[in-house]
């Protein structure tokens, strides 16, 4: 059973008429004894105290390392979903790219197709007026005269009439 310092202070011991002892060395041994429980005593508080307080602070770190634990796991997620988002804005970017390089290519090849078919239709144009003019009697000619002769002929199928 722990005695408390008072209860040390407090405690009255026999005396014996034979045999007895000095009330004044027990007096000073209880008192020494009472100081040095009193300090052990307190000692003791001021540990629990500051056990409490030891404990109330590792209390608060696990609750922050907690906090810190979940913040980086989503940390980690948001940067894991930007990346998502990001590849997935890139891949519509480089569809978007394709298809708008294929709808330019279609314009230029159609673009092309027509002027080709317009240059035909010029060069046959050219063609039957060239030979409407060489079918055409120079005046002052008689019908017999044969048409202008044809000098040159280039490679868009233009004629050079001599003459």
């Amino acid at each position: 059973m722990a005695l408390t310092p008072v209860e040390i202070r407090h405690v009255e011991l026999r005396r014996a008429w034979l045999r007895g002892y000095r009330r004044s060395g027990v007096d000073r041994l209880l008192t020494e004894i009472a100081d040095s429980f009193e300090g052990v005593w307190r000692e003791r508080a001021d540990l629990a105290d500051t056990l409490e307080e030891l404990e109330a602070e590792a209390s608060k770190h696990r609750e922050l390392e907690a906090l810190l634990r979940s913040t980086l796991v989503s940390a980690e997620r948001a940067a894991q979903d930007m990346k998502e988002q990001a590849r997935r804005e890139s891949d519509l970017i480089v569809q978007e790219a394709h298809a708008e390089s294929r709808r330019i290519a279609r314009a230029a090849s159609a673009a092309r197709q027509r002027l080709e078919d317009e240059t035909r239709k010029i060069r046959a144009q050219l063609r039957s007026a060239l030979e409407a003019v060489e079918e055409w009697p120079a005046e002052g000619d008689s019908k017999e005269q044969s048409a202008a002769p044809v000098e040159e002929v280039t490679d868009a199928g233009i004629r050079k009439v001599a003459g």
